[in-house]
């Protein structure tokens, strides 16, 4: 399996940014596996339409993760997108219609504060309403930044105020939304969110671990993090634009043995879509037809972080990540050939910067968890 996971065979691979200059007219694609490169293939039509969709993915780390909370409340949902909207206008100085749809969010404020709070359980509406006061609080100096035209206070508020919408978010996830298969009820499990700090000798950096949408790979990463698996451990594939993994151990195993079992333990694939009340298990989304279907955990921003895998076995996942190294230059938004067939299970969200200073040798020096410890819940 160590083969699998680390050898690359050049004369049948094609470079990231290769792949991306074939373009639309792309009949033969390669499948691009974090183990070995697998022969070339060729894609019917369909399945390449389904890497290649319409429109502008998001791209940024914090924003999925808003997304993907499972809640239900479309008075929030404007907020959050009226205020993530503004980031295009100031990329087009359009400074008129930034006025206007700061206009139309205050509004929206007042209308449906009510159904907002009331969307929010009963312990916790107190915080919610504190959010919701610092969030109109805010608008007023930010309105008055887009009067004069102030790019960075614009963009600072816009932020914080974000910040705020994500804890209003969080705040309303009144249960976790579905139950995990039990054949995996051997497996830590990670029923809501944790943010862990990843140190490495080339900086610190923050991701946020989503149970939500991943909680076996969630639970088996963050069970490993708090057993210090990672700390001092290597990163031992990196490639431009493309990956940055670690999680090999020392030795001739390729992933975690359990002390408890003894036994190699695998992970299986994990894929939440779009629409669906719970993850499929087992399959990629190729394999079991579905090439239209979107992950809610997506590999659109830079800093994602998938799990590593034999390129013959969606199940056989242990220790081994990686973070996605997406650039919107190299790689147009959507145009992967990862969404379906890896297990996303977070995003890095602090000092993503540090990711395009390391490379293949330096290290990880810890993984220690800030929040969301309290999630894990490990099998009886």
């Amino acid at each position: 399996m160590a083969k699998d996971m680390h050898a690359m065979n050049q004369q049948q691979s094609l470079g990231w940014a290769t792949l991306v200059r074939l373009g639309w007219g792309l009949a033969v694609v390669v499948g691009v596996w974090l183990g070995s490169l697998s022969p070339a293939l060729a894609l019917p039509a369909g399945p390449l339409v389904a890497y290649l969709p319409p429109g502008n993915a998001i791209t940024d780390s914090r924003a999925l993760l808003r997304y993907s909370l499972p809640i239900d409340n479309s008075d929030i949902r404007t907020v959050q997108a009226t205020l993530e909207g503004l980031s295009e206008w100031l990329r087009s100085k359009r400074w008129g219609p930034m006025a206007k749809d700061l206009t139309k969010l205050e509004r929206v404020l007042v209308r449906g504060r009510e159904a907002m709070l009331a969307a929010v359980p009963d312990g916790k509406r107190a915080a919610a309403i504190s959010y919701l006061d610092d969030i109109q609080a805010q608008l007023v100096p930010l309105k008055e930044a887009v009067e004069q035209r102030d790019r960075a206070t614009v963009q600072d508020k816009r932020s914080a105020m974000l910040d705020d919408v994500s804890r209003i978010e969080e705040l309303m996830v009144k249960a976790f939304p579905f139950e995990v298969p039990e054949k995996y009820s051997n497996l830590p499990q990670l029923k809501g969110r944790a943010t862990v700090e990843i140190t490495t000798n080339k900086g610190t950096m923050q991701a946020v671990i989503d149970g939500y949408s991943a909680p076996v790979t969630g639970g088996n990463f963050v069970d490993l993090v708090q057993r210090g698996f990672y700390d001092g451990m290597e990163f031992t594939r990196a490639e431009d634009n493309y990956v940055l993994q670690t999680g090999d151990p020392d030795g001739s195993e390729d992933g975690f043995i359990d002390p408890k079992t003894k036994a190699y333990r695998a992970i299986p694939l994990e894929i939440l879509v779009k629409g669906d009340d719970e993850p499929i298990y087992g399959n990629t989304l190729e394999e079991l037809g579905r090439f239209l279907d979107a992950p809610v955990l997506p590999f659109s921003a830079f800093g994602t972080l998938g799990m590593a895998r034999p390129n013959d076995d969606p199940n056989g996942a242990s220790s081994q990540f990686f973070f996605f190294l997406f650039e919107p230059e190299m790689t147009p938004a959507g145009l992967n050939l990862l969404d379906g067939r890896y297990s996303v299970f977070g995003y890095v969200v602090e000092n993503k910067e540090a990711l395009d200073q390391m490379t293949q040798g330096d290290r990880i020096e810890s993984i220690r968890v800030v929040s969301g410890a309290e999630n894990l819940v490990q099998p009886s």
